[in-house]
């Protein structure tokens, strides 16, 4: 991979935190819970059991769950298990009527790219259920573990990378579930602790998308990463540091007072 091409992912990355940050008006923070996928034999597309949506300007939250479904439509607790699909189908309507609403904002999420985990796999649930989703454009949404990794290289946090950079940047673990735990609290019906966990992990983005965009964001990768150690490399990271640039500008003001000796 070029040094060129990498450069400029990286410039795009830092330019959609900018836009993102300088825009939170228009811009919302997404997780979800669900079913795991490890477990299921027949290929078919996981359980949802909560999604959490955040407003990024006032952190005020939106959520679509299974057990406050099962409450507005009357449904036991006990008997969630037995009116799922009903359940489930009635919660991802209230979400895609959300995301009809703000289908022009940004999406910032972690990891959800794909019809395992992903918008895909929920537009496709509900398909399955017999809804018709309401889907958003690829531009607008911003996988935030990707944007770290143009920006920081791959080795920024170990893996699982969310759980380590939390723990980098001291971010409480309240409430946050692994994810063989969120798997143990599905079998076991425990929708609430789910759903806690999927409130967190929208905190957690909120979290490291201010950290990321104040400067402050602590990762494991070196000054020149993700530019490697040849001379052209060094370069690059040197250049993008901000001591070259306090360099660039006491150079530029002492070149300035001797341009002003010299000629005037």
């Amino acid at each position: 991979m070029s040094l060129r091409y990498i450069n400029k992912k990286r410039k795009t990355a830092l330019t959609n935190i900018n836009d993102l940050v300088n825009n939170p008006n228009n811009c919302l923070l997404i997780h979800y819970s669900c079913e795991s996928f490890y477990n299921i034999t027949n290929g078919r597309t996981p359980r949802i059991t909560s999604i959490a949506v955040r407003y990024f300007s006032t952190a005020q939250g939106k959520s679509f769950t299974i057990h406050r479904t099962a409450e507005i439509k009357n449904i036991p607790f006990n008997k969630i298990q037995e009116h799922y699909d009903e359940i489930e189908r009635e919660m991802l309507k209230d979400f895609f009527q959300f995301v009809g609403n703000h289908k022009s904002y940004n999406w910032v999420h972690w990891n959800m790219r794909d019809f395992n985990y992903g918008f895909e796999a929920i537009e496709n649930r509900y398909r399955v259920l017999g809804g018709r989703p309401k889907v958003i454009d690829d531009q607008n949404k911003f996988d935030l573990a990707r944007i770290l990794i143009d920006i920081y290289g791959t080795r920024y946090a170990g893996h699982p990378r969310l759980e380590n950079l939390i723990d980098k940047n001291g971010i409480s673990k309240r409430d946050f579930l692994q994810g063989k735990d969120e798997a143990e609290a599905f079998d076991n019906k425990d929708y609430v602790k789910l759903h806690l966990s999927t409130l967190k992990k929208v905190d957690v983005i909120h979290s490291i998308l201010i950290k990321l965009g104040e400067g402050k964001l602590k990762t494991n990768s070196k000054w020149y990463e993700p530019f490697g150690l040849s001379a052209q490399g060094v370069y690059e990271g040197i250049k993008d540091h901000w001591i070259y640039a306090l360099i660039n500008l006491i150079v530029g003001a002492l070149l300035g007072v001797i341009a002003t000796k010299l000629f005037f």
